[in-house]
């Protein structure tokens, strides 16, 4: 570790921060393959829809386990090998799944993409660039936390355009051969060692320390609640991203149609993620993620209120405005109330409860549609998830707000 900490907040570390961007975006449009060709997979497979759908899910609890060894792993062993690792995951996952039936199909996607791969891309980057910033440490970790917002407003298309061209099978095949170039060129030529913090941040007296309690309640207490309320965010935040093609499909659109929704979303998510980012840098963590989560909770409402496109794109937007802000939020939370040595760890078991409700809310929806015959019913349970979520983070900020002397130990 380099000890200029004049490289904190720097040009260099937002070109390490880009690359980081960089990396995200390529390895999580792999698991978008399905997420596009939802409708051919089952048909071809003999399936229904959750089959197919349930493959990007286990991406997610493949990432999720893996993340918290990841994380650790690149603390020990430094960020390039795990990473690089990773990409070589994501693609030998793609290979595999474009191999056979289901069984393959979900082994390259739980396995190998989710426990191996992109497990080893999400925690560890985001808490690698976050010691590379100190005063802007919101906007960069905004900034890399978009990886999948930008996968999913830059792939849909493309990939739509390969599986009509060449399939799912051979689409899957020659994005595998662009992760594994570019994930390992990228990592080589940017990911180097972060500086260490400043003088004035180890000094500071508000400088999260290793013990006593945090908010009133015990360390553990609180990281549990922060753990409670991104799994009951995440549930509803997968359900559009997971299948709004599908249900624009139900609708009577085209598959270009429901391509271009996703688009929309997930580009909106990009764009408003630097917003809230700036705004972490200024409220803080807990009070980001409240704003955000009801911005989402709001827009969730309209997927069950209308099916017309031109307000269904609208919708979309602005859900992707919402879910835009709640992971990155958690990840400054995190290193808001503890110390920069436990964030390897730390920041990967919080988003292991979010990257689980990933995993709940893409395979329930698909569960859901199957037992009901529409999306009323996934839309309506995320609905009833975010609720919770906005109940633990109210009683957080208002924790927080309380004056120190007047929180009693949890």
């Amino acid at each position: 570790m380099t000890t200029n900490a004049a490289l904190l907040d720097s040009r260099t570390a937002w070109i390490t921060a880009t690359a980081a961007l960089a990396i995200l975006t390529l390895c999580y449009g792999a698991p978008l393959v399905s997420v596009v060709a939802m409708k051919p997979i089952a048909a071809e497979l003999g399936t229904s829809r959750s089959g197919p759908a349930g493959a990007g899910s286990i991406v997610y609890i493949g990432a999720a386990f893996g993340g918290i060894v990841a994380g650790w792993l690149a603390g020990k062993l430094g960020v390039r090998r795990v990473v690089m690792f990773g990409g070589t995951m994501v693609a030998a996952g793609l290979v595999l799944s474009a191999s056979g039936g289901m069984l393959e199909l979900y082994a390259g996607h739980g396995v190998l993409m989710g426990l191996f791969g992109t497990a080893c891309m999400f925690s560890p980057l985001i808490t690698y660039v976050s010691r590379w910033f100190e005063r802007r440490r919101g906007a960069a970790v905004a900034l890399i936390s978009s990886g999948q917002a930008v996968a999913g407003a830059i792939w849909p298309p493309l990939l739509q355009f390969g599986v009509d061209a060449v399939g799912w099978r051979w689409t899957m095949v020659l994005f595998a051969g662009l992760v594994v170039v570019a994930v390992a060129a990228l990592t080589v030529v940017f990911l180097h060692p972060p500086p260490e913090e400043s003088a004035a941040a180890v000094g500071a007296a508000d400088r999260p320390q290793t013990s006593g309690d945090v908010l009133g309640m015990s360390r553990n207490t609180l990281m549990i609640l922060l753990m409670a309320a991104v799994f009951c965010c995440c549930v509803p935040m997968a359900v559009p991203m997971h299948h709004v093609p599908a249900f624009c499909s139900d609708l009577g659109m085209t598959p270009q149609y429901g391509a271009a929704m996703l688009s929309v979303l997930l580009g909106c998510a990009f764009l408003a993620r630097q917003f809230w980012g700036w705004v972490a840098d200024r409220i803080g963590g807990l009070q980001t993620l409240l704003w955000a989560s009801l911005v989402q909770a709001t827009a969730l409402t309209g997927f069950l209120l209308t099916k017309d496109q031109a307000a269904l794109f609208a919708i979309s937007a602005a859900f992707g405005i919402g879910l835009s802000g709640l992971l990155p939020a958690y990840v400054i939370a995190v290193r808001e109330y503890y110390p920069v040595e436990e964030a390897n760890w730390r920041i990967p078991t919080v988003l292991f409860a979010g990257l689980l409700g990933m995993a709940t809310g893409g395979w329930g929806a698909g569960f859901l549609y199957d037992a009901f015959g529409d999306y009323l019913s996934a839309f309506a349970v995320g609905m009833a998830f975010n609720l919770v979520n906005l109940a633990v983070l109210l009683f957080l900020v208002g924790r927080k707000q309380r004056p120190s002397r007047q929180l009693a130990p949890v």
